[in-house]
C-alpha cells in the first residue's frame, strides 16, 4: 500500500515528498458539513481566565480531511471538545461564536439534540484509548454502547455489529476480545478499539485527537490507513489533531496551523509545506528531525508558549520571532489571505519583509 509505505518512510527521509491531491471545492458540495465562526473558549479558573480558543474560524466539506497542528497547548483538542460540549463546566465556557453542523448549532442545540447528534452523526477517537475506556467494562459493553442508545437495535443485532466491527479494524481473534477488559489488550488494539466505537454508527464526521500518540512507527501506518479506508467507504469528514506535519502531509486535504488559541496560516497541504507564509509554521517545519542535515543539532524553537491568562496585544508568537518587529508587539495581526484558500496572520509576511 502507497499510503502505508509513505507513512513509515516519513519518519525517517524528507517530508517533501507525495502528497495528498490538492483540495479543490468542485470535490465537495456547496454547503460545508461544519462551519465554525469566531469560537471562543476560556476557562475561568483561580489563577484567572485562561482564552484557551481565541476567535476561530473554518468550514469543513463532506468527505474532506482538515488537520489542526501546533503545540500542546496551543488548543486544538479544546477547539474540537467545544464542539462536541465535552468540556467540563465550570471551569470550562464557551461564550461565542457558532458551529453549525448540517444546520444544526451545536453551540445553541439543546442538550437532547446534542446527544442524538454526538456519538451517531459525529464521533471522536480520544488521544489516549486507556483512560478513555472503562476499566471496569467489558469491550463488548463499551463498542456497542452507541448503538444501543442511538438505534433501535436488540443487544444480539448490537453484539454481531460489534463483533464485525472488529473484524473490520483488524483485531485477532474478536470474539475473545469482546470479553475482555481494556487492561488486557496491548496499545494498539485499544486504539482500534476507539476506532471501531467511533465508527459503528457510521458518522459524517470524525474527529481524531492524536489517535497514533505512544504508538510505534508500524502501528501507526496501520491506524492511519484504517482511518482513511473507512472515509473512503463511509465518504466520512475528519478533522485530524495532532503535532505530526508528517501525518499531516499524507492525510490531510487542507491544514489549519494553530498557536495561543488562534489559528495563525491555514492553506491547502501541499501549498503550506511547499510555501509557509507565517514563522511559526515555518519552524514547526525545521522542528522535523528527517529535514536536519545528517549530524547537525536539532532545531527547537526557542522559548515558551505565552501565558494566556495574560492579555496578548501583538503577536503572540513575538517573543519567539526570529522576525519579530517592535510593531509585532503592540498590533495584533489578522488572519489575512495571501492567495486563494491561503491565509496567514503575520504582520511582516503581511508587508512582504520576509
Amino acid at each position: 500500500m502507497e499510503w502505508l509505505a509513505f507513512a513509515i518512510a516519513v519518519r525517517c527521509v524528507a517530508l517533501l515528498s507525495p502528497f495528498r491531491t490538492p483540495y479543490t471545492q468542485s470535490r465537495f458540495s456547496e454547503l460545508p458539513l461544519l462551519a465554525v465562526t469566531d469560537l471562543r473558549t476560556s476557562f475561568h479558573t483561580r489563577h484567572g481566565i485562561v482564552r484557551a480558543v481565541d476567535g476561530v474560524s473554518f468550514s469543513l466539506e463532506r468527505g474532506e480531511t482538515l488537520g489542526l497542528v501546533g503545540e500542546s497547548g496551543s488548543g486544538k483538542s479544546v477547539t474540537c471538545l467545544s464542539l462536541l460540549g465535552l468540556l467540563p463546566s465550570p471551569p470550562a465556557r464557551t461564550e461565542g461564536g457558532t458551529a453549525v453542523f448540517d444546520g444544526v448549532d451545536l453551540l445553541r442545540a439543546p442538550s437532547r439534540e446534542l446527544r442524538a447528534i454526538r456519538g451517531k452523526r459525529l464521533s471522536m477517537i480520544f488521544q489516549d484509548p486507556m483512560t478513555s475506556l472503562n476499566p471496569y467494562l467489558r469491550i463488548g459493553d463499551q463498542l456497542i454502547e452507541p448503538l444501543l442508545i442511538h438505534e433501535n437495535i436488540s443487544p444480539n443485532a448490537a453484539l454481531a455489529r460489534g463483533l464485525a466491527m472488529l473484524e473490520a479494524v483488524g483485531i485477532a481473534e474478536p470474539a475473545r476480545r469482546l470479553r475482555q477488559h481494556p487492561h488486557e489488550l496491548s496499545g494498539g488494539m485499544r486504539q482500534r478499539v476507539m476506532i471501531a466505537m467511533a465508527l459503528i454508527t457510521r458518522p459524517e464526521l470524525l474527529i481524531a485527537d492524536e489517535p497514533t500518540t505512544a504508538l510505534d512507527v508500524t502501528v501507526q501506518a496501520q491506524i492511519l490507513e484504517l482511518i482513511k479506508k473507512f472515509q473512503r467507504e463511509l465518504d466520512m469528514a475528519v478533522i485530524f489533531i495532532t503535532h505530526d506535519l508528517g501525518v499531516v502531509a499524507g492525510l490531510c486535504d487542507r491544514v489549519q496551523v494553530m498557536y495561543a488559541g488562534r489559528i495563525v496560516e491555514t492553506a491547502d497541504t501541499r501549498t503550506l509545506f511547499r510555501s509557509p507564509l507565517h514563522p511559526y509554521t515555518r519552524a514547526l517545519q525545521r522542528s522535523i528531525p528527517a529535514l536536519q542535515p545528517k549530524g547537525a543539532a536539532l532545531f527547537s524553537i526557542p522559548g515558551l508558549p505565552p501565558d494566556l491568562t495574560r492579555p496578548l496585544p501583538g503577536c503572540a508568537f513575538a517573543p519567539r520571532c526570529t522576525f519579530a518587529a517592535d510593531r509585532c508587539r503592540v498590533t495584533q495581526p489578522m488572519l489575512v489571505e495571501a492567495a486563494a484558500g491561503h491565509a496567514h496572520a503575520c504582520l511582516r509576511s503581511h508587508a512582504g519583509e520576509i
